[in-house]
């Protein structure tokens, strides 16, 4: 643990000294509210942090403590019918411990550390395993078989592997590297998520997407693995087809990430989804979906989060070997994000204030 002291507030961005052993994308918990922040940019000792959360009442001479490690998420069983923020925190159990208004500094796990899932083991002792390879598997929903997989940065032998009922938190088995290194098992990993997870090959997108809209299918086709934008000005009902991509696409899993969307536009899919039944599998649409909500009125910093921690939870499930529609509703919304931060950080900006990185950053997502 790293700590040191805030200098200077401006909004979401907090400066702080005294953290020269701190790195780039280290969480940090800023004040003694626990509030959660991420350094952006390091000068000397001098930390600059875009903080989660409001900021107001926040002075100078309030401990920061850095925490080590990169914002990260957690993956594993019941990730699939939560709703979280845009760091992953469960607005739902949020809501249980604060109420409708939600308090600063309120966290809870991302997925539960108590309830016990039936691990049925697929692999064996002895099996020789590496980035990706299955474990067991575990059934998440009634329509979606959750396969525990190994960590992308472990490869070795399985020593001990034993199906039952487990927490995430439990062991499930040991694994031996190549150095003797011997390695825990859980049904649960954690993943930064400014890392894109490792692929062997990218396969050509030669599989269309069924949209289930004939006339998206007929001129604007989308191939699984692909991208597509759709642009157009306010009003012209763009998130109302991304409603209709998340009800009827031809995927397995949706990640739908509402990033800076009105909060209304967020309540229709939380009342409808649950109500939609897939025509695929017969059952609620909620067993295959999972949101993030960023809405316009939650904190501009965690908006831009919220890109990142849906992109990683939706390749996890990819690694899986499903097929998942990643809906980020909107990126304009992101790219005001991305230029209130570069105006705090003093950046050189380009057309119409956005960062000259703009385009860039677009592009890799």
């Amino acid at each position: 643990m790293k700590e040191g002291t805030i200098i200077k507030v401006s909004g979401p961005l907090v400066e702080a000294g005294g953290m020269e052993d701190a790195n780039i994308q280290d969480v940090v918990e800023v004040s003694d509210k626990g509030l959660i922040g991420e350094i952006i940019e390091m000068k000397g000792d001098v930390a600059f942090i875009q903080v989660y959360e409001e900021t107001t009442g926040i002075g100078p001479g309030e401990p920061v403590t850095s925490l080590g490690a990169p914002l990260s998420v957690e993956l594993g069983p019941g990730l699939v019918g939560q709703i979280y923020d845009g760091i992953q925190r469960p607005l739902d159990d949020l809501a249980d411990k604060a109420g409708d208004f939600l308090e600063r500094g309120v966290s809870a796990p991302a997925i539960s550390h108590e309830k016990k899932w039936d691990f049925v083991a697929t692999a064996q002792v002895g099996d020789t395993v590496s980035a990706g390879d299955i474990l067991g598997t575990v059934q998440e929903t009634e329509v979606l078989q959750h396969k525990i997989m190994v960590s992308p940065k472990l490869k070795g032998k399985i020593t001990a592997l034993t199906s039952g009922a487990y927490t995430v938190k439990d062991v499930i088995g040991t694994l031996e590297d190549e150095n003797g290194e011997v390695h825990e098992l859980h049904l649960s990993q954690t993943w930064p998520v400014r890392q894109a997870r490792p692929v062997s090959r990218k396969m050509d997108p030669t599989v269309p997407l069924v949209t289930g809209q004939r006339v998206i299918d007929t001129f604007f086709p989308v191939a699984k693995g692909g991208t597509a934008a759709i642009p157009g000005p306010f009003g012209s009902g763009k998130t109302v087809i991304q409603h209709q991509l998340a009800k009827w696409a031809d995927a397995e899993v949706i990640v739908y990430v509402g990033c800076g969307e009105r909060g209304n536009e967020m309540t229709d899919v939380l009342n409808e989804f649950p109500e939609i039944i897939d025509p695929n599998t017969g059952k609620s649409l909620m067993q295959k979906v999972i949101l993030i909500a960023n809405t316009s009125n939650m904190p501009v910093a965690a908006r831009e989060a919220s890109i990142y921690t849906g992109m990683t939870i939706a390749e996890y499930y990819r690694d899986m070997g499903y097929s998942v529609a990643l809906m980020a509703d909107s990126t304009s919304r992101w790219a005001e994000a991305l230029r209130e931060m570069s105006g705090r950080l003093e950046e050189m900006p380009g057309d119409e204030g956005y960062p000259a990185y703009l385009a860039s950053r677009i592009a890799s997502f």
